[in-house]
């Protein structure tokens, strides 16, 4: 069994009944949030997603990680195609089923990966000039590409609780992703541990990622050291 399949009683809804189709792990994630105009938001949403708000407010998801291992099932993971820094600018969104993640832009420092992310999930990935570094448990983490910049320090703390209702579960426990074509809106399941979160000493220097305006910054900065994930294929579903 995968461990990424280890535990599955946290999910919302069941498995996929048919087999994943790939396998990564996720490494050293930063969560931090920004309030967003909703009207804006909805604006960038294909038709068929609905804008989930916190509190009565829409957020904007950015998470530094590291990937590792990524791969389709059954083939090698050399560290050369296979690991990588990435960003994500993300918000929070429903079809009226599934709540799941809609992705504003996601930047990543190996052009094979942007290639096949692009390809395969329709996803919008850049190529960046990226750095992710780890000195003595402080991470520090850059990303470049033209007009778009993040640099920032971070060291994880205490332990967090994410309870059903809080925003640490609202902002993370997502186990789907929404992408579109030119012609269709695709739903992509996505399976891992429930997360292990920590509180996290954040010192952002330049944060020049999203496309819309942000306003102040969620209180609560999250850290998970890793999950392991496996991915279903996409499924058409409008």
């Amino acid at each position: 069994m995968h461990p990424a399949l280890a535990q599955t009683d946290h999910r919302p809804w069941p498995l996929p009944a048919q087999p994943w189709a790939w396998q990564q792990v996720w490494l050293d994630l930063l969560f931090i949030h920004f309030e967003a105009d909703p009207t804006e938001l909805r604006a960038l949403l294909p038709r068929g997603l609905e804008l989930e708000l916190f509190a009565g407010k829409a957020w904007i998801g950015i998470v530094p990680f590291r990937m590792q291992g990524v791969t389709k099932r059954g083939w090698p993971a050399p560290a050369f195609t296979a690991d990588f820094p990435e960003i994500n600018v993300r918000t929070y969104v429903t079809d009226g089923r599934k709540a799941g993640v809609w992705f504003l832009s996601l930047d990543a420092g190996n052009h094979l990966a942007v290639w096949m992310a692009r390809w395969f999930f329709h996803l919008p990935y850049f190529y960046a000039r990226m750095t992710a570094t780890d000195a003595a448990g402080s991470y520090h983490y850059s990303s470049l590409r033209r007009g778009h910049e993040f640099v920032a320090e971070y060291r994880p703390g205490e332990t967090a609780s994410s309870p059903p209702g809080s925003f640490a579960h609202w902002a993370t426990a997502r186990y789907c992703l929404y992408a579109a074509s030119d012609r269709a809106l695709f739903r992509g399941e996505i399976q891992h541990p429930p997360w292990p979160l920590q509180t996290a000493q954040l010192a952002l220097q330049t944060n020049a990622l999203a496309e819309v305006k942000l306003g102040a910054m969620h209180p609560e900065v999250l850290f998970s050291k890793r999950v392991d994930v496996v991915v279903w294929p996409l499924e058409r579903i409008g």
